[in-house]
C-alpha cells in the first residue's frame, strides 16, 4: 500500500503516505462548495505533473553533472465544467541559464516522457515552457 487517506468530514480528506508519515490535507475549491483552504484533489493531480517532471529532469542532470537545485515550476490548472474535469494543465518551468544547449535538449526530452505526463488522459491539454533564466 502506497497511502492511506481519511475523509475528516466539511470535505477535507487527510493523506499520509505511509513509508515516510508524510501528510498532507485537500480540501474541495471554493467553486465546488469548499472552503479553498487547501490543495484540492485535482490540484494534487496538477502539481503532481510539475513535481515529476522536476524529479525526472533532476535523475536526468545528475547523471549529467548538472546542479538544478532552484529550479522552480510554477502551475495553473484550467477545469471544464461538463463534467468538471481538468482540461488543461500549463507548467512553467524556471531552469539555470548556464545549462547548455545540447543538455537543454536532453532535459526538455526527459520532462516530457515523465510518468504522470503519460499517465493522465490525453483530453488533459500539457502546456510546458522551458524558462532558462535562473
Amino acid at each position: 500500500m502506497t497511502s492511506k487517506v481519511t475523509y475528516n468530514g466539511d470535505l477535507r480528506t487527510e493523506c499520509v503516505h505511509l513509508k515516510s508519515g508524510n501528510s498532507f490535507v485537500t480540501d474541495a475549491p471554493t467553486d465546488n462548495n469548499g472552503l479553498g483552504q487547501a490543495f484540492s484533489p485535482t490540484d494534487t493531480v496538477a502539481t503532481g505533473l510539475a513535481s515529476c517532471i522536476l524529479t525526472m529532469m533532476g535523475i536526468k542532470a545528475n547523471s549529467l553533472k548538472l546542479n538544478l537545485e532552484g529550479s522552480r515550476a510554477d502551475v495553473t490548472k484550467h477545469m471544464a465544467s461538463d463534467p468538471r474535469r481538468i482540461a488543461k494543465i500549463e507548467v512553467d518551468l524556471n531552469l539555470p541559464s548556464h545549462i547548455s544547449e545540447k543538455d537543454r535538449k536532453i532535459l526538455i526530452h526527459t520532462a516530457n516522457t515523465c510518468p504522470v505526463h503519460f499517465s493522465l488522459h490525453p483530453d488533459i491539454e500539457k502546456e510546458i515552457s522551458f524558462n532558462w533564466v535562473l
